[in-house]
């Protein structure tokens, strides 16, 4: 059974399912079951209130809860709906974000908003397999108060649909939306600053998803009645150049610290789980770029103490994944000190070492992993 940190590691979003996270989930689905079984009503899920996530209890219960949807969208594809269609890649996407905000220590309501929304999609993909086609809207929500940004993106994926190569890219599409209320969600929070991220995240799928749809052959149309007649030989298919992905990681520390010892536990199986993937899916590194942090905490008198520390916490997730196999050559690296937090953490707390709690998604370094697949 995979333990409960491989699984949150696994979980950490990747742009969409992969192999990987269905490998390790497996386990979890009990064998001998039809999806007609798995359709029976069930309660919503529901995360532990954001003033209640103090725990190790409360985290662990959410963790399954996360971990049972996974498993609810592996099931919707091992019974015949295919990795790239619209509402599936859609519901797994509102996971992945719902997740992404959740392990930052998000205490607002879009973390379950995102998950009320895979969990609908689910719903309406299991009554589809169980019983026939069941309407599923486009319409994308914008949860949790989100801002509505960038209307040219939102335009060009409506537009997606109406391409006669829409079937090649509906998957890549869906994700650019719930990407878009994903930044919409930041802007809200923190301003552009913080929500370009997921805006650059939109545009890539988007470019993605446009691409796809270009080179989409079309569906096959039989004919009525066969006619003779001259056969060509077609010429032979062209190949189209494997896309980029862009992996990510976040690493974080303990209060005043830098060393490979004082990553969280869950950091460094984020870590495992990324080395993993590489390996296990045969992807080549093109470069990692790492970003490393600090709370705004700093008792020592010297204004540049964050930024140094910032640093050395570069250089220990460097290490580690040269340790775990990746070229130390395509590794780039930056420190920004104290200078974008991610938790604000501006209320009253009992101790210091609350606070310290509250500032743990700042004391972080960013990885991200662009990759390529291996050429088949």
């Amino acid at each position: 059974m995979t333990s409960t940190l491989q699984t949150r590691a696994l979980l950490h979003r990747a742009g969409g399912p992969t192999v990987v996270l269905l490998a390790v989930l497996a386990a979890l689905w009990p064998t001998g079951r039809s999806l007609a079984q798995t359709a029976t009503p069930t309660p919503a899920p529901m995360l532990t209130p954001a003033a209640e996530r103090i725990s190790d209890r409360a985290i662990d219960a959410d963790q399954q809860t996360y971990e049972a949807m996974q498993v609810r969208l592996k099931a919707i594809n091992e019974h015949g709906r295919p990795l790239r269609d619209y509402h599936l890649a859609k519901a797994q996407c509102w996971l992945d974000v719902s997740f992404h905000e959740y392990t930052r220590n998000d205490r607002g309501p879009f973390p379950q908003a995102a998950l009320a929304e895979a969990d609908t999609l689910a719903r309406g993909l299991e009554g589809a397999a169980a019983t026939g086609p069941v309407p599923l809207g486009f319409d994308t929500p914008l949860v949790a108060g989100a801002e509505r940004l960038r209307p040219d993106l939102w335009a060009r994926a409506d537009a997606l649909r109406g391409h006669t190569g829409w079937r090649c890219a509906q998957h890549k599409a869906a994700c650019a939306e719930v990407e878009l209320v994903h930044a919409g969600h930041e802007h809200l929070q923190l301003q552009w600053r913080h929500a370009k991220p997921y805006v650059q995240i939109a545009e890539d799928l988007l470019a993605n998803a446009q691409t796809l749809a270009e080179r989409c052959d079309p569906p096959p149309v039989l004919a009525a009645a066969p006619t003779p007649r001259v056969v060509i030989p077609a010429p032979a298919p062209v190949v189209p150049a494997p896309l980029p992905q862009v992996l990510s990681a976040s690493v974080v520390f303990n209060f005043d610290r830098h060393a490979a010892a004082d990553m969280r536990p869950f950091s460094t199986a984020q870590l495992d789980a990324l080395a993993a993937r590489l390996k296990a899916e045969g992807l080549q590194v093109q470069r990692v770029q790492l970003t490393g942090h600090a709370d705004r905490l700093n008792g020592t008198g010297h204004s540049d103490y964050n930024l140094r520390l910032s640093e050395r916490r570069v250089a220990t997730v460097r290490e580690a994944l040269v340790q775990r196999g990746l070229d130390a050559g395509k590794i780039g690296s930056q420190a920004a000190g104290d200078g974008q937090p991610v938790q604000a953490c501006a209320g009253k707390f009992a101790s210091q070492v609350e606070l310290q709690e509250c500032l743990l998604p700042n004391r972080r370094v960013e990885v991200q992993v662009t990759v390529l697949p291996t050429a088949r």
